[in-house]
């Protein structure tokens, strides 16, 4: 399957058609579920109960196709019940495999932050490496993977924050908020009766082949040097403690190339950049515990980096 940037609008159109029969919301957090796909990056999805955050991610698995699994995190979940473990066959009194939901292509965690740290870190390995070990044999993971998680906000009762090294494992944080007075209107409409089907667009060799063609999109030096600086600036910020890693420029890169295919060019400009910075590098940075006090977020922080690194080649302004 060959794939140009030239296709990708209308691909793009077809998925948004497909999403909106059940998913109500601005259209750029669909669009950034599209740049995490073919980046490639993994996404958490954050909002408080019930503004449909489980209900966008199943949508959106739909319209892949691939296997698809979901794990519904509690405090008593354990690791070996997303891995898989090896289990004792009493007929034949020989261990085998019972491989866990994350062997699928498309994982939804709901709710992730309601597991202790231990049985999160489960999934690191399988978010970086896209493999897993279990009991000391390394097995390989589905292509394409790709983990959606939802989390509910820090200040709601019984979660537990992510570790820092998880955080950074995911490409893209979208915040889902309340929905607009009409947006809500149109969701009683919609949800008192039966809840459309939502078909298939593309499927995993197709999502290869749009991970392939997004990865070949040209990445000026100059655009290069931009992430480079803004990176660098929050790492400096007197404000953050905890600055964007290398892996984070990286994701920025990336997740820029994407919004350009997507956009139907073969090539990246600042605004790209720009309009990813927040989701990109926002949920990395940790701020000081003053700033944190005065309600200063890592969000903020990239706001102030985008203030203050300007862009410095063709197309500045």
């Amino acid at each position: 399957m060959t794939v140009t940037p030239a296709h990708a609008p209308a691909l793009r159109k077809r998925i948004h058609d497909a999403l909106s029969r059940v998913w109500i919301g601005p259209a750029e957090t669909l669009d950034l579920l599209l740049t995490a796909l073919v980046a490639p990056g993994h996404v958490l999805l954050e909002g408080v109960p019930g503004v449909a955050k489980t209900t966008l991610a199943r949508a959106f698995t739909s319209t892949l196709g691939g296997d698809f699994r979901r794990i519904q995190f509690t405090p008593d979940l354990l690791p070996a019940d997303i891995t898989g473990a090896y289990i004792l066959n009493q007929r034949d009194q020989a261990f085998v495999l019972r491989r866990g939901p994350v062997f699928a292509h498309v994982v939804l965690g709901d709710e992730i932050n309601r597991a202790p740290a231990k049985t999160q870190s489960a999934l690191l390995e399988a978010m970086q490496e896209q493999q897993v070990t279990i009991e000391g044999d390394t097995l390989p993971l589905p292509d394409p993977f790709l983990v959606l998680a939802t989390q509910n906000p820090l200040e709601q009762e019984g979660v537990y924050p992510l570790p820092e090294a998880q955080v950074d494992r995911f490409l893209l944080k979208i915040e889902i908020g309340y929905p607009t007075t009409p947006d809500e209107r149109r969701m009683l409409e919609t949800y008192d009766q039966p809840v459309p089907h939502v078909p298939q667009v593309l499927d995993p060799a197709g999502i290869l082949a749009l991970r392939a063609a997004s990865a070949s999109l040209h990445v000026s030096g100059e655009i290069k040097d931009y992430i480079v600086a803004m990176v660098s600036a929050t790492r400096t910020h007197p404000r953050v403690r905890l600055g964007a890693s290398p892996r984070a420029a990286l994701g920025l890169m990336r997740a820029a190339k994407a919004m350009a295919f997507w956009s139907g060019r073969d090539f990246v400009l600042p605004d790209d950049v720009r309009a990813l910075a927040g989701a990109v590098l926002g949920h990395r940075l940790i701020v000081t515990p003053e700033a944190e006090l005065d309600g200063f977020s890592g969000r903020d922080a990239v706001d102030d980096t985008l203030r203050g690194v300007p862009f410095r080649g063709p197309g500045s302004r």
